[in-house]
């Protein structure tokens, strides 16, 4: 048996010694620290059960729940726990494109929430978040409260479009920092796509880093305007109204470094043959093991036993009148 609190044991034995001490031995030198009147009822009554058998009483009920205070325990042996489920970084695009709106509301509202589908299908799972367009920063952190993960999502709106040039290798920086330590290093994309030379870089960060790739490409082929944050179609130079449309070249890309991709539609079994691809591809692997201490409690035994002789040495035994 050990003591989880020993250091509380040894701070309140030696005062409860020292008080035992006086108590026992030296009723004069109390009378001088206290009062008669008050020292009389500091004192247990000899009613009923004879005075030192009371005093003793008491001191065993303290002594005992000293014991109880610095918390006796058996140690087992540690549990090995583990830990289901994977670690993702998911990226949503807040380029200009993704205020086009060739699916409904736009293309922002929309990965929105087949980054919310996402979440849902994989409840068991550990996802962080990042937005992305000209400099990706992080929204959240790593975790698998996923209705956090959503109320942070839910707060990126039109103010959160950056109008520059998307920089996709900026993405793969940061991804490869944050997946550093991970394993499988897996990278969820909800994105318009990028062309072929806005995506060179970033295919170099995967390969490098060992990073599977996985998107989910919102738009149409026929595309729509880009429009300004005064909700304004952009013109060109020549003065011809300026188009975007998906791009499945970073989808393209996805499979290429062990991933895969889908065309966000209605519903949700896109995100869910996504989630499921995912799963199936990991599915031996998991974060890792956590080693859980194991122990048994026996505080409450001498927790118990105090109490009931500080309850006994509180009462009074009725006496036999005498007639």
């Amino acid at each position: 048996m050990e003591f989880v609190n020993p250091y509380l044991f040894w701070i309140m034995i030696v005062p409860f010694i020292l008080f035992t001490f006086l108590i026992t031995t030296n009723k004069e030198r109390l009378s001088r620290i206290f009062d008669e009147k008050v020292l009389a009822r500091l004192s247990a009554s000899s009613e009923g059960i004879p005075l030192k058998l009371r005093n003793i009483i008491m001191f065993a009920a303290i002594f005992f729940m000293i014991v109880a205070l610095a918390r006796p325990v058996k140690e087992l042996e540690d549990k090995v726990v583990k830990v289901e489920g994977l670690t993702l970084l998911t990226a949503l695009d807040i380029s200009g494109s993704m205020r086009s709106k060739d699916v409904y509301p736009n293309r922002l509202e929309f990965a929105k929430k087949k980054m919310m589908a996402f979440f849902d299908a994989m409840p068991s799972d550990e996802i962080g978040v990042v937005a992305f367009a000209y400099s990706p920063f992080i929204l959240a952190p790593f975790s698998s409260d996923k209705e956090t993960l959503k109320m942070m999502v839910k707060g990126v709106d039109d103010s959160y479009i950056n109008m520059g040039s998307t920089d996709f290798l900026a993405l793969g920086e940061l991804a490869d920092s944050l997946l550093a330590k991970k394993d499988p290093k897996i990278m969820v994309l909800f994105t318009d796509g990028g062309d072929e030379e806005a995506i060179a870089g970033l295919a170099d960060v995967l390969k490098a880093g060992k990073i599977d790739l996985y998107v989910v490409l919102v738009g149409t082929d026929k595309g729509a305007p880009v429009i300004d944050a005064k909700g304004k179609p952009i013109m060109k130079k020549d003065g011809t109204i300026a188009i975007t449309q998906r791009n499945d070249a970073l989808g393209l890309l996805a499979k290429e470094n062990g991933g895969a991709y889908v065309v966000a539609g209605t519903g949700k079994k896109d995100i869910e043959n996504l989630a499921a691809v995912i799963k199936g591809k990991y599915k031996d692997q998991q974060q890792g093991e956590v080693r859980v201490k194991q122990r048994v409690e026996y505080f409450y035994y001498p927790l118990g036993l105090g109490l009931l002789l500080l309850l006994i040495g509180l009462s009074s035994l009725p006496r036999r009148r005498e007639v």
